[in-house]
């Protein structure tokens, strides 16, 4: 989508979004929905832009180990309890048995809906 504009870049984060940062990032370019990049590892995360694989190279440059992360979507106008779907295809990865782009495992899912709800908003 062109509209004229620079997507807003993938921003590494380490302390809670406010408000009016999620808005922004979830604005563009989607319109209502933000990309996520959890590192379970250390517990922090990369979201906005465009794919989930440039969360994914920021974090692994900055010294993430590439099991420790995962992707979803995080959609800030939905009711709570249906914020965040975890589903990108960097989740894909037999070896670790996840065969699929949605986290399989629980308590994957739980931990990363912890590492969002802390950074992000509530789930």
């Amino acid at each position: 989508m062109d509209n004229g504009t620079v997507a807003e870049q993938p921003r590494m984060i380490r302390a809670p979004l406010k408000q009016d940062e999620i808005a922004e990032l979830a604005a563009d370019p989607f319109g209502d929905m933000l990309k996520f990049v959890v590192d379970l590892g250390r517990g922090i995360a990369v979201v906005g832009g465009d794919f989930h694989s440039d969360g994914e190279a920021m974090l692994i440059e900055d010294g993430a180990a590439q099991e420790d992360l995962w992707g979803g979507n995080y959609y800030p106008g939905r009711p709570p309890g249906s914020r965040v779907e975890y589903s990108a295809l960097i989740n894909i990865r037999p070896a670790q048995g996840q065969r699929g782009h949605l986290i399989a495992s629980d308590a994957t899912r739980m931990a990363v809906q912890a590492v969002v709800e802390r950074l992000v908003g509530p789930a």
